[in-house]
């Protein structure tokens, strides 16, 4: 029996309901409150952890990461009087403390083992992004998901922010009329990790950590380009740093995905345009620029700072939907919105970036029923998203970014990454997004999967 159901059984004989002002500043009696456990003790991980600790409806009981360094870290850096249990196994911990949820931030290549993991153990999930490795193994956990009736929410913040919400549903239920095309980043692939001289493991706490952390990847000795930038090799993600197909360019499909109404399905052709060149995410290259170019705004400069020195693989590529409407991934990350996407629509063009739209369309931008951003609330970026994630455990709804949801938003990072290593320039790839498979193409149905480290099979 799950905690939070065993006090509000009990409470008969023990009288756990109790009022806030009982508690104290205004706290929810225990029945109510969700008691999680944090895995992967990252800086996203502490971003979120902060954040938690301001919804008095959210417990934090346990932490765990199987480098120990980083869990003793994450108890000084959020300070002793916060009465978490540290771990650095992870089935200990499900075994032990009986969680109604986790939030999973491990490593990429980490995620879908670990989640499912926690999922058969009894915990919800909230998940950061991207959800998965491949395109199979993201399958596989909407299945566990839906087998063990789990809670789950990924990390794609923008399907709880209102402001993004609102403009979306313009543009899905056709307020501002036909989709002529949806305009989004050139987004930069992952880089082949090369060989490199072993270096010295550190203390990891235990002696089998660098093992664990490999996880379902070949083997390595260890080096620290492995341990500490795994999210730019291509054997550990799929391209996660910031102006990455997987790193920006999930919140941006996502986003593109909610506008469209494809939650739960995907592009039907995919085609790779130009030849895969290593090329800097900012720069004037004219032979990349979309047709509608002179619509994009400026909007994300501000994220544009943290990519100007990022260099990568990147090549054009468009995709089509059953309804007609192309997806054309053709901007650059100094024009344009990097975490979002522009609708070019009958009535005009809007631009939904995080927490920001721009529109050639002056009603839009004046309308009373806009919402008010985040920052105008004063409430932080990611809590709506946490708080539709504590409600939906309570009331076992479905979440705003749920892992079919999500699965669809990461298939369509894979699918750019597969166009680009086929490399059938101009061909069109003929996707059939229900069998989630290529019609016409073998070469890229071998890259839906990878082979799994023996011990690292996710479970059945």
């Amino acid at each position: 029996m799950k905690r939070r159901t065993f006090l509000k059984s009990t409470t008969a004989a023990v009288p756990m309901i109790v009022s806030a002002a009982t508690l104290g500043r205004g706290a929810p009696p225990p029945s109510d409150r969700v008691r999680i456990g944090l895995i992967g003790l990252g800086g996203r991980c502490r971003v979120l952890a902060r954040e938690a600790l301001t919804i008095p409806e959210l417990e934090i009981a346990a932490v765990c990461d199987l480098f120990k360094p980083r869990v003793d870290s994450m108890m000084v850096e959020m300070g002793i009087e916060h009465s978490w249990t540290p771990y650095i196994d992870l089935h200990r911990m499900l075994d032990r403390e009986q969680l109604d949820g986790v939030v999973v931030a491990t490593t990429t290549h980490a995620r879908a083992w670990t989640t499912c993991h926690a999922m058969a153990a009894g915990a919800d999930v909230y998940l950061e992004k991207p959800m998965c490795l491949t395109i199979a193994e993201g399958r596989q956990m909407v299945s566990a998901a839906r087998k063990f009736r789990r809670v789950t929410q990924v990390g794609t913040q923008q399907r709880s922010i209102p402001l993004n919400n609102w403009a979306s549903d313009l543009v899905k239920n056709g307020a501002l009329g036909k989709i002529r095309a949806v305009l989004a980043p050139n987004f930069m692939g992952p880089h082949i990790w090369e060989p490199q001289p072993p270096q010295e493991m550190p203390d990891g706490g235990r002696d089998d950590w660098w093992d664990l952390w490999t996880n379902q990847a070949v083997l390595r000795p260890y080096h620290q380009d492995l341990h500490r930038r795994w999210n730019r090799w291509w054997d550990y993600d799929g391209g996660g740093q910031t102006f990455g197909v997987t790193g920006w360019g999930t919140h941006s499909y996502d986003q593109i995905q909610r506008g469209l109404g494809t939650d739960s399905t995907g592009p039907v052709e995919v085609v790779l345009e130009e030849p895969v060149r290593e090329l800097p995410a900012v720069g004037d290259h004219n032979d990349l620029e979309s047709p509608y170019r002179e619509l994009v705004s400026d909007t994300g400069k501000r994220y544009y700072q943290m990519v100007r020195e990022s260099f990568g693989s990147r090549a054009r590529v468009r995709m089509k939907y059953a309804n007609g409407v192309e997806l054309l991934l053709h901007l650059h990350a100094d024009h344009g919105p990097g975490l979002g996407c522009g609708f070019v629509c009958e009535r005009g063009y809007v631009e939904i970036n995080r927490d920001e739209l721009h529109s050639d369309i002056e009603d839009l931008l004046e309308s009373p029923e806009r919402p008010l951003t985040l920052e105008e609330r004063g409430v932080p970026e990611n809590q709506p998203h946490i708080l539709d994630w504590i409600r939906c455990i309570k009331t076992r709804g479905e979440c705003n970014a749920n892992f079919e949801f999500a699965h669809r938003s990461t298939s369509l990072c894979y699918l750019v990454n597969i166009a680009r290593d086929v490399g059938r320039i101009g061909e069109t790839l003929r996707w059939d997004p229900e069998a989630e498979r290529f019609t016409n193409c073998e070469e890229g149905n071998a890259l839906l999967s990878r082979p799994r480290r023996r011990g690292y099979e996710l479970p059945v």
